[in-house]
């Protein structure tokens, strides 16, 4: 096969996703009924035992309610930035895309009425934010945190960590001011899907970048890796590139199981030195990407519902061992005495609890760590046995959880395009038009042609992908409509409201106009069906 680049490059076309196919409602009831469960069986025995003193703070409404969080990991210039453009199909307040390190902050993406940034500061306080807990790194680390708020609708059903480029590991590190691979941790233990980006032309691992991926050891369901910027090699090269960066990782990544790795090419203004030899793989590969961000919300629902059974497994365990030690202490003298023998002992108190309430070994936290914990209380001041709050819990375990799974609605199959779903039934389009009706597939958004019309959005000069109405303007006035039905397109295509298009809204211009020139009525609001997907990259 001959190697050649493009002289006409592709354009980018960001991706867009329909709130029918990221649809948060049906999960609500189970949502809604995983918090019930943990704040009245669950979070009492926490408070009752000190669970928050030994593991982790009790979970708020916006812990368990909280969208899906992608973590975005990768050395500066792999493309995090350009790849949440090309997601949300829209720019993010404090974007900022360049050649060089740019990102010097953790950027929160999520959902919100209008474009905003909410400082490090405020979001680690706000109680409808997911992000109480940052405090703890302090200001050197909330000062280089921000939230930014855009009205998308990708948005509404996930939020997407950008982090900063990670440079020279140690010196980086120092430079920060606070620990970059504690707060990862912090995020890699709540994000749904960590995907950790990689250059073609950079496929060396820093120190910091390899403490990193350490962190995520025990989240490797979680990983998948992006080699982006695939197209800036031949097919050839891709090969050996895609071998080094598996030894790398390999080095790194301590697993049985091979991790998913995506080939994308994800740009904002896509250079003209592209291979396009490979462009159907790497189109199929990114729509792959895609499909797992649709399934997403699923997936993090089920996470939710594994997570709070792990939790209260490891709260009853903690609320034994504490009411064991309470249990053990005298009742008058030589407290001091007893308890420093419980601390010696604290493997055989664990083996004695085991035998007890017949337990697994591997259910108990690591004997020497929790004995750094347990040496700033007193044992005497523990809760003894409370048989009512540890039964809650367990009726929360072997009941109230394993109902909340049969809530989970049932996978729909993949909408079939109308021309698929009777391959036995034929539309005469011709015929129909000339009896002004049109067939269903005009509603449909296989029928934008994206392609048609490429070479006049290409020719408006979009800037970022993105074409401003008065540029636009002349496009549609030549199509000889009224222009009160102008604007109505104009309404329907424009559906983000913010006085310019992106490929696919022109696109959907032009196919409307085509409706109307084909004798069909425009609707009050545009169809679900045509509503714009995760598709067209």
């Amino acid at each position: 096969m001959s190697i050649s680049k493009s002289s006409t490059p592709r354009p980018s076309i960001p991706p867009r996703a329909s709130t029918s196919s990221l649809n948060t409602d049906e999960y609500a009831p189970v949502i809604e009924r995983l918090q019930t469960i943990y704040n009245r069986k669950i979070r009492p025995l926490e408070t009752t035992y000190n669970f928050e003193g030994f593991h982790s703070a009790p979970l708020t409404g916006s812990d368990i309610g909280a969208k899906p969080i992608v973590l975005l990991l990768g050395q500066y210039s792999t493309g995090k930035t350009s790849f949440i453009r090309s997601v949300i199909g829209k720019q993010y307040p404090g974007e900022h895309i360049g050649v060089e390190p740019t990102t010097d902050r953790f950027v929160a993406v999520m959902h919100g009425n209008q474009d905003r940034i909410i400082p490090g500061n405020a979001a680690a306080v706000n109680s409808e934010l997911p992000f109480r807990g940052l405090d703890r790194f302090g200001q050197a680390f909330l000062s280089r945190f921000q939230v930014s708020q855009t009205n998308c609708p990708v948005l509404e059903n996930m939020t997407i960590i950008d982090t900063p480029g990670i440079l020279a590991g140690d010196k980086q590190r120092v430079d920060r001011g606070y620990d970059f691979t504690e707060v990862v941790e912090w995020f890699a233990n709540r994000a749904d899907l960590i995907l950790l980006m990689f250059d073609s032309h950079k496929l060396d691992i820093s120190n910091e970048f390899r403490m990193a991926i350490t962190t995520l050891k025990g989240h490797e369901e979680k990983v998948r890796v992006v080699l982006n910027k695939s197209d800036m090699v031949s097919q050839q090269q891709l090969m050996r590139v895609y071998g080094a960066m598996m030894w790398s990782l390999g080095k790194v990544i301590q697993t049985p199981e091979v991790l998913r790795v995506y080939l994308t090419s994800f740009w904002v203004e896509k250079p003209a030195n592209c291979f396009e030899e490979c462009r159907d793989l790497i189109e199929a590969e990114q729509k792959d990407l895609l499909k797992d961000l649709r399934n997403l919300r699923r997936n993090a629902a089920i996470r939710k519902v594994n997570d709070i059974v792990k939790r209260a497994r490891i709260a009853k365990i903690h609320a034994l061992i504490i009411s064991h030690l309470k249990k053990e202490m005298p009742a008058l003298f030589g407290k001091k005495k007893k308890q420093e023998a419980l601390l010696a002992n604290l493997e055989g108190e664990f083996i004695k609890i085991q035998q007890t309430y017949h337990l697994a070994p591997g259910d108990f936290p690591n004997p020497a760590r929790f004995k750094q914990s347990l040496i700033h209380y007193d044992f005497d001041k523990f809760r003894p046995y409370r048989e009512e709050v540890i039964n809650m819990a367990e009726q929360a375990l072997s009941k109230d959880l394993p109902k909340v799974m049969s809530m989970f609605p049932h996978t729909a199959q993949p909408e079939l395009a109308p021309s698929e779903r009777n391959p036995f039934q034929e539309f005469d389009a011709e015929s129909a038009m000339a009896n002004n009706e049109l067939p269903p597939s005009y509603w449909h958004a296989d029928a934008v042609d994206a392609s048609k019309y490429k070479s006049v959005f290409q020719g408006l000069e979009p800037n970022n992908g993105i074409v401003s109405g008065s540029k636009i303007k002349p496009v549609l006035m030549n199509t000889g409509l009224d222009t009160s039905v102008l604007a109505d397109i104009w309404r329907l295509s424009d559906y983000d409201n913010d006085g310019a298009m992106d490929m696919y809204q022109f696109a959907l211009a032009m196919h409307l106009v085509t409706v109307v020139k084909n004798g069909g009525e425009l609707p009050e609001k545009l169809p679900s069906t045509l509503q714009p997907k995760f598709n067209g990259i």
